[in-house]
Order: C-alpha cells, then sequence, then structure tokens
C-alpha cells in the first residue's frame, strides 16, 4: 500500500515536472531573433548593403558613377 502511494505520487511529480518544461517559452528563439536584429545592425552588414546599392546605382547610370 505505501509502495503504491510512493509510485503515484513519483509519477504525478514526474507529470508536472514534463509539463511545466513543455509550456515554458524558449528563450532561445528569442536570443538568436534580437542576435539576429543585433548582427543586422553591425558596421559589416551596413557596409555589404551600402556596397550592393552602389553596385546597383552604377548598373543602371553607369556615367554618373564613375569619377
Amino acid at each position: 500500500m505505501v509502495v503504491a502511494i510512493i509510485v503515484i505520487v513519483a509519477v504525478v511529480a514526474v507529470v508536472v515536472i514534463v509539463l511545466y518544461v513543455a509550456r515554458r517559452p524558449r528563450q532561445d528563439a528569442k536570443i538568436v531573433g534580437f542576435r539576429k536584429h543585433i548582427d543586422a545592425l553591425s558596421p559589416e552588414s551596413r557596409r555589404e548593403v551600402q556596397d550592393r546599392v552602389r553596385e546597383q546605382q552604377e548598373r543602371n547610370d553607369p556615367g554618373t558613377g564613375q569619377a
């Protein structure tokens, strides 16, 4: 009888822990999103975008892009 109660309490505890872990929001996704946002604001990233824009402008109007 005592063993059965201990087993039931253990099973309930495991179920509660599993449900708690499963329902907890994943912060990893939020951290990854934040890092991507910060990386997009980095000088290296902005430089790449500026280079692409400059190349596109030169292709569209080759006379003004050369000094």
